[in-house]
């Protein structure tokens, strides 16, 4: 690997910080959710039936919103929600066929119906898989038979034995992922704000308020100025002034997470901005997602593998969820970033972006490009870089087993 380190950025306790948290129940939250949970139920599938993971990914899905009508005290959808899977997913092995669109249908329905208990999945939600089973380009064709692992069996392996990363795990693509650490206090407050009230516990002592809750936090200094938007359910807000009251109960809890996380800061919380209590223009919902409403979720468009968009860090477009967990560096190159940035930061008490680089055929645990930068005088040495790196790396079945287990989020 080639390792550059660097200083320039900004200390832990700099002064400007602009960030987003899109809730749990959000749309790209959601289609973040639905098509990792799909390359995690095909996967577990692959292991139990094959013992190897095949080729796949479901990482361009996108969810369509219905339609709803609501009024105090009912709310229903009228029009189903759309779960767009696109992808390509290995569809045999050899002559032993794997239920692709079932697996895909079943973990949709399982994933939505965790995420949103109040929405009929049998009746709401139509699932459309989109795949296909094409290579990348590189399957040139001719008298190929006789090789094995090549490109044109990518997704139409004869066997294990046509599996590349059987013999050698390499990188799927050029591409960088990109980890930071620590989280600043605009960040902490967003994910303490949408979690004190979107957590299970929360949503239990509080089911009034739905789960698609946004949050945009800008700091200047120790003034933090947040606005959210917060749901609330129809079926349980039974007037306008039970939904004026909870709103008015929401900007506390706000209130009390931020200042919780951040004593020292003067806070000033908006909510609902967009609200028209005269004309009867509410967040008000069914489900309490937009989903239900014409919004729609794409994957990549939400959180970052981190939890939040941080406008002023760096950060990789790449979508993390629903990437194959065995060797796709978009997915996992983001993942290691962030945790060799949080074992630097750990190592020497400074902020720290990591940058992981990969090469197309390289091999996968030693990347091209290995760009640290950090606060203060000098930059971190490369010994230091190159045994975490390393040791990150040398982590990475760590790292799928807590994939397929769902203990690590990727938005």
């Amino acid at each position: 690997m080639n390792v550059t380190t660097a200083t320039g950025l900004p200390p832990v306790d700099h002064p400007l910080e602009l960030v987003e948290r899109k809730g749990a129940g959000h749309p790209d939250t959601l289609a973040d959710g639905v098509a990792e949970a799909v390359s995690r139920a095909y996967s577990r599938h692959c292991l139990a039936e094959f013992g190897a993971i095949l080729h796949h990914n479901s990482d361009k899905t996108a969810l369509l919103g219905g339609a709803a009508e609501v009024r105090f005290g009912h709310g229903k959808l009228t029009e189903p929600i759309t779960a767009l899977v696109n992808g390509r997913f290995t569809a045999a092995l050899g002559d032993t066929k794997i239920p692709v669109e079932q697996i895909i249908e079943s973990a949709v329905a399982e994933y939505l119906a965790g995420a949103l208990p109040l929405l009929d999945v049998a009746r709401d939600v139509v699932v459309r898989p989109r795949v296909t089973q094409a290579s990348s380009p590189g399957a040139v064709l001719g008298d190929t038979d006789v090789q094995r692992a090549g490109r044109r069996f990518w997704f139409a392996p004869r066997s294990l034995d046509d599996l590349a990363e059987r013999s050698r795990m390499f990188a799927n693509d050029t591409s960088a992922g990109v980890g930071y650490a620590p989280r600043g206090i605009a960040e902490q407050i967003a994910i303490a704000a949408e979690t004190h009230l979107t957590a299970p516990e929360a949503t239990t002592d509080r089911p009034w308020y739905g789960t698609d809750v946004k949050i945009m936090v800008v700091r200047r200094g120790d003034l933090v100025n947040l606005t959210a938007c917060v749901p609330q359910i129809a079926a349980h807000t039974s007037d306008l002034v039970t939904y004026i009251a909870r709103r008015d109960q929401a900007l506390e809890l706000i209130m009390q997470a931020a200042q919780q996380v951040a004593p020292h800061c003067q806070i000033e919380v908006s909510i609902n901005t967009r609200d028209d209590d005269e004309r009867r223009e509410l967040y008000l919902t069914a489900t309490g997602s937009s989903l239900e409403s014409g919004d729609e979720g794409v994957v990549g468009r939400g959180n970052r593998a981190n939890g939040v968009i941080s406008m002023l860090r760096p950060w990789s477009a790449e979508g993390v969820s629903g990437k194959n967990p065995v060797y796709h560096v978009g997915k996992l190159y983001n993942l290691a970033a962030q945790e060799t940035a949080e074992r630097l930061h750990g190592a020497t008490g400074q902020a720290v972006a990591v940058a992981l680089v990969s090469q197309s055929g390289r091999d996968l645990d030693d990347p091209w490009q290995v760009v640290v930068q950090t606060s203060g005088d000098k930059p971190i040495g490369e010994t230091l870089t190159r045994q975490t790196v390393a040791e990150v790396m040398t982590g990475l079945d760590e790292l799928r087993a807590a994939l397929l287990s769902g203990r690590l989020a990727t938005a």
